[in-house]
């Protein structure tokens, strides 16, 4: 199973501004998250911007770069337009890498991947951890997922799913033990003919609710798969202070090689 990993990159970040050329540990952002697709069975990674300074610096370190438009809305249309360019079969299978995660390790690029090709009818395929306190799943940045028994899909949401309870709080000290709860890692597999489809849609009201890009899938009848995964994916950075944990993890990973 081939497949392409791409990576959006904008240096208009709101709330971090030129992020992906952030240094850490020696290396851009951008740089630290190619190379955990180059730890991947890619056979094809593409970095994706709109920024002639992201571009300049990626391919400095040898990446492949695709410039893009400027006025994308979200990553996943800024796919649309690499697959366009790349002239990429429909069924040619793309995950979408996040380039603010660089601590993604490559076993989840994969493991992605292999899901979308195994199941021939999910438009879809991302993955999930498992909860197992309060806190986290009563944290509005911690995205949930419910899924049914064959492990595709119900909802999405930035509220606690399945509901625990009202006597269930963000202190208590553990979950209602009925039901399993997960939060969603922000990896997408993609098929390219989906991708060309999924842009054509406007955004669904659940999704506009929510702020949850996924949920425009569910809301036009595709399935998406959600494979589970006990391993951390790492920090997804957004603000200065996310990335000075990043620099803690990174200090700490050098002085142990």
């Amino acid at each position: 199973m081939g497949f392409y990993v791409v990576i959006p990159a904008r240096y208009a970040s709101t709330r971090l501004p030129g992020k992906p050329l952030c240094e850490i540990a020696g290396k851009t952002m951008i740089q630290h998250v190619y190379e955990r697709a180059l730890e991947s069975d890619a056979e094809k990674i593409i970095i994706a911007t709109d920024d002639e300074r992201i571009q300049k610096v990626a391919q400095g370190f040898g990446a492949e770069v695709c410039m893009t438009l400027g006025s994308h809305p979200s990553g996943t249309d800024r796919l649309a337009e690499v697959v366009e360019l790349l002239a990429c079969s429909d069924d040619q299978i793309i995950v979408n890498l996040q380039g603010d995660e660089p601590l993604m390790p490559a076993s989840l690029i994969n493991q992605t991947a292999g899901n979308l090709a195994n199941h021939n009818d999910a438009s879809v395929s991302t993955l999930c951890e498992p909860i197992t306190d309060c806190a986290e799943l009563f944290d509005w940045h911690c995205v949930k997922v419910a899924m049914d028994k064959n492990g595709y899909a119900l909802y999405f949401s930035r509220s606690a799913i399945p509901w625990p309870g009202a006597e269930y709080t963000p202190a208590s000290e553990s979950l209602a033990p009925e039901a399993d709860y997960f939060s969603h890692v922000g990896l997408y597999g993609y098929r390219t003919g989906f991708i060309k489809e999924y842009v054509t849609w406007a955004p669904c009201p659940h999704e506009t609710v929510e702020s949850l890009e996924q949920l425009r899938v569910l809301w036009h009848g595709h399935k998406i798969h959600v494979g589970i995964t006990d391993l951390y994916p790492g920090l997804s950075i957004d603000t200065q202070e996310e990335l000075a944990k990043l620099e803690v993890i990174m200090a700490k990973r050098q002085d142990s090689q």
